[in-house]
């Protein structure tokens, strides 16, 4: 069965090769392929993500863009017997969000697109503005005007134009939104293909794992990309037989902004705050739904972490050889408010990935040490 893009909303079927970025009823769309684990094939490939090339919705003759994305390493963390750690920030631009940009800029790249808009200021604008420039695609990313200057030249050095929109977070993605009516939507959230490449965290964890599933992940939630990817990712695996139920997804998020958190209690969310782990800072998930159903169906919870605790995840992490961004510090931490409070018990394989590299936020980090110094 070919790849087909279903609306999540009213179950509408589009072809694969549409360029539209939504379905027109406003609903969001997924992708329906089948996904296949031949071990034999995958164990001749090399080590980077597109040894699971039949588990992707691509056209096998498509040429794959890109930068040689390794399989990252899993690690054991001494400070959680059972434990693991993933390190997702070893991938080229720093971050997870390589996965699903390699992967939706191939898609792009088939599909004959030229060129595309993204709005974001940081570790996905920077990881699509990268594999835009290896597909040779135009980019244009919209950024908050506050931005920070290091993640805009990292998106800068890469031939992204940046287009800078004062006011909020969500002012910039109405002015993309308005700009992808006339152009291609390289979307993080919106476009499903990118959801197909963080789908691939799901595979090296199971092949790592000597092809089994962990007990449970614990990730950092925000719009949802390397959870719903991970989601995705375990189902392909139980659908095809090759796992016997999904591990649970334990989402964490800041304190100041948890808007799935309150939903998952069933409380108004109230006011976003402001917090370090810029990357979650997101106050009103698209995929929103879609995250609470997953959690639902593995079994799974949404927590949340204080600022104190991200910060002293963020130095335990560092003081064992781990440089982290503070937001990749956000899942160990609610390891270690679990552990804490007796929730998280010692037997069974935990896996918690470490989402974006310290590299990405040197200034905040070096706020937080100063601080800490007083």
């Amino acid at each position: 069965m070919p790849a087909e893009l279903v609306c999540a909303t009213c179950q509408h079927v589009a072809p694969p090769d549409t360029l539209r970025w939504r379905c027109p009823c406003g609903g969001m769309y997924d992708v329906r392929a089948p996904a296949s684990f031949p071990r034999d094939a995958m164990r001749a490939r090399p080590q980077t993500l597109w040894r699971y090339r039949e588990a992707l919705p691509l056209s096998p003759t498509c040429e794959a863009v890109t930068l040689g994305e390794p399989i990252t390493p899993l690690v054991p963390w001494p400070t959680l017997p059972g434990s693991h750690l993933k390190l997702e920030y070893l991938l080229p631009t720093g971050s997870f969000k390589d996965r699903g940009a390699c992967v939706m800029l191939t898609h792009m790249k088939a599909l004959g697109v030229r060129e595309a808009v993204e709005d974001s200021s940081g570790n996905a604008a920077a990881a699509v503005a990268a594999y835009a420039a290896r597909a040779r695609i135009a980019c244009r990313i919209f950024v908050p005007a506050s931005a920070s200057t290091g993640k805009l030249a990292q998106i800068a050095t890469y031939g992204a134009h940046l287009v800078p929109i004062p006011g909020t977070r969500e002012d910039v993605a109405t002015a993309a939104r308005r700009e992808a009516e006339r152009t291609y939507y390289a979307s993080h959230v919106f476009n499903p293909y990118f959801f197909h490449g963080t789908k691939t965290f799901a595979f090296e964890v199971w092949e790592q794992l000597g092809f089994r599933a962990p007990d449970r992940v614990i990730l950092p939630v925000g719009h949802g990309t390397l959870y719903l990817g991970a989601y995705r990712g375990f189902r392909d695996l139980l659908e095809s037989g090759e796992i016997p139920r999904l591990p649970r997804l334990i989402g964490i998020q800041a304190e100041a902004c948890a808007p799935l958190a309150a939903a998952w209690r069933g409380r108004p969310s109230g006011t976003p705050g402001s917090t370090i782990a810029e990357g979650i800072r997101i106050a009103a998930p698209d995929r929103a739904g879609a995250i609470l159903q997953a959690c639902r169906e593995s079994d799974g919870e949404l927590l949340t972490v204080s600022e104190a605790e991200i910060t002293s995840a963020l130095l335990h992490l560092g003081r064992a050889g781990w440089y982290v961004e503070p937001t990749a510090a956000v899942a160990p931490a609610g390891a270690l408010k679990l552990v804490a409070a007796g929730r998280l018990p010692a037997t069974g394989t935990t896996v918690i990935p470490l989402t974006g590299s310290g590299l990405k936020a040197g200034s905040t980090i070096a706020e937080l040490l100063k601080h800490q110094s007083r």
